[in-house]
């Protein structure tokens, strides 16, 4: 009968064992699941994002961007990439100052495209902004009422849209300058690391910018400071107006022109800086109709633009452009600016890297650069219109003179030397976003790069499920090996 017993206890006792063991195993593995579960169920099961545009309003032509960045992480540098580019057909919206009204239709095509690219459900609450640039900071200068009544064509057309109009304004040269400057080192999550910044090289049709780190600093009018992301940036920016690839043009021609003024009637007047066997009627009019030169009095309304083809020469033409006498700082660019010397890498945008990708000069040395320059600018007019028989000829025609321009402006303008040409990257992308102002000015404007570097988790999400994971087999192993080692259960 004792025997009986002992042995029913023996046998309760295990089972008790075996239950308590079981029950220890159910409770880790649902601690697990439970674990797993929540961390899964916090994760978005469907990415949800929102949307911004930018009107870049420019001298020679309007872009529309758009951009989308998930709506979780506003505030996480990299995030914000373009979704959809449109190019307005025709001419920037400075060429409608005489027709102000028809400024506005004509972003209609882009607009349409907008509304398609963006979801409905997000429409109204789809920030959109218009920049206009050199352009009408020029149509400002010469005609301020008409800047004003284009300026509000734009905006009346926008306000039709079912988008957040948040306003149509002439940004400063200032301004651009800095937010192309915040786009390439956004896009490149330079922001909140300690590597250094890329310097940002940004040329339009009316007007040039330069903005790079610096610390030295001997001129109020050409600093802004910004607070990133915890780090503080002095930078040094200037743009000028009229140093566009096409006013700076206009400058060429009007000083050639006045050299001749007065010795006799100017029939033809021949240009280095255009290929052999060039020959084009053209207006003064259409040289003289900026407030980037003079006015000249003539009784003759046209004459012959003739090319020779002579790079050289040319160098020699464009150099003229640039005052380099007169500084009353340590160093200047041109035209008594202050400049700090120029260092680390630079992006360069814009038409920077369009003229240069055509001529094929974006990279290597140089001297290699002016090299070739020189026997692309000898080659005649025919052969250049057979070399690019889709090229319009109007573009085709400046690519020597442009080109000359750029690596002068980038040697003598803003003193970049053979030593340090290799640093100068000439880019169109960062990612699949363009280079330019547009995404820093929105950034800016939707205070989406914060002052200080947001808070983080202390792991990362993967590395929070593995460590939860490892710590519940912990669990489960100590308490195996306790009942192994002591006979007895974990309680």
């Amino acid at each position: 009968m004792s025997l009986f017993i002992l042995e029913m206890k023996v046998k309760n006792r295990t089972m008790v064992r075996t239950m308590i063991i079981t029950i220890t195993v159910f409770i880790v593995l649902g601690f697990i699941l439970m674990v797993t579960i929540g961390v899964v169920q916090n994760k978005p099961l469907q990415q949800k994002y929102k949307y911004g545009i930018v009107l870049d309003a420019g001298s020679s032509h309007t872009s529309v961007y758009i951009y989308e960045w998930p709506a979780e992480k506003e505030n996480n540098t990299g995030m914000v990439q373009q979704k959809h580019a449109c190019n307005v057909k025709g001419k920037g919206i400075s060429s409608y100052s005489d027709k102000p009204t028809l400024a506005g239709a004509s972003l209609k095509e882009c607009m349409d495209e907008a509304c398609e690219a963006i979801p409905v459900h997000r429409h109204s609450e789809t920030p959109i902004y218009l920049g206009a640039t050199a352009g009408m900071r020029l149509l400002k200068l010469g005609n301020k009422s008409a800047s004003e009544e284009v300026l509000k064509s734009v905006g009346q057309f926008l306000q039709t849209y079912p988008f957040s109009y948040q306003g149509a304004r002439i940004i400063t040269g200032q301004e651009e300058g800095a937010f192309g400057w915040i786009t390439v080192n956004y896009l490149s999550n330079n922001f909140g690391k300690a590597s250094t910044t890329f310097g940002a090289l940004d040329l339009g049709g009316a007007s040039t910018q330069i903005t790079f780190v610096t610390a030295k600093v001997e001129s109020q009018d050409n600093t802004i400071d910004f607070r990133l992301y915890g780090n503080d940036y002095h930078l040094y920016t200037h743009s000028f107006l009229c140093y566009g690839k096409d006013q700076v043009l206009k400058m060429s021609l009007s000083k050639s022109i006045n050299s001749k003024h007065g010795q006799t009637d100017i029939i033809a007047l021949e240009d280095p800086c255009f290929h052999e066997g060039y020959n084009v009627t053209m207006t003064f009019q259409s040289v003289f109709n900026s407030p980037c030169v003079g006015r000249l009095n003539l009784t003759q309304n046209t004459f012959t633009h003739v090319g020779l083809g002579k790079w050289s020469e040319c160098h020699t033409v464009v150099r003229k452009v640039f005052q380099k006498s007169e500084c009353k700082y340590s160093t200047c660019s041109f035209n008594g600016v202050f400049q700090p010397p120029v260092h680390g890498n630079f992006g360069a945008f814009s038409a920077f890297y369009f003229v240069m990708d055509f001529l094929n000069l974006t990279a290597g040395s140089l001297d290699k650069a002016q090299s070739k320059l020189q026997e692309y600018c000898a080659l005649p007019w025919n052969t250049i219109k057979k070399m690019y028989p889709h090229v319009k000829e109007k573009y085709l025609a400046e690519y020597c003179f442009s080109g000359t321009y750029i690596l002068t402006l980038l040697e003598d303008g803003y003193n970049f030397t053979s030593d340090n040409w290799n640093y100068i990257r000439f880019i169109k992308k960062i990612g699949e976003s363009d280079a330019g102002w547009t995404l820093g000015y929105m950034l800016n404007l939707t205070n989406m790069i914060p002052a200080e570097a947001p808070d983080k988790p202390l792991l990362p999400y993967g590395g929070y499920v593995t460590f939860m994971l490892l710590l519940s087999f912990l669990i489960l192993s100590l308490c195996l090996l306790a009942y192994k080692f002591t006979g007895s259960v974990c309680y």
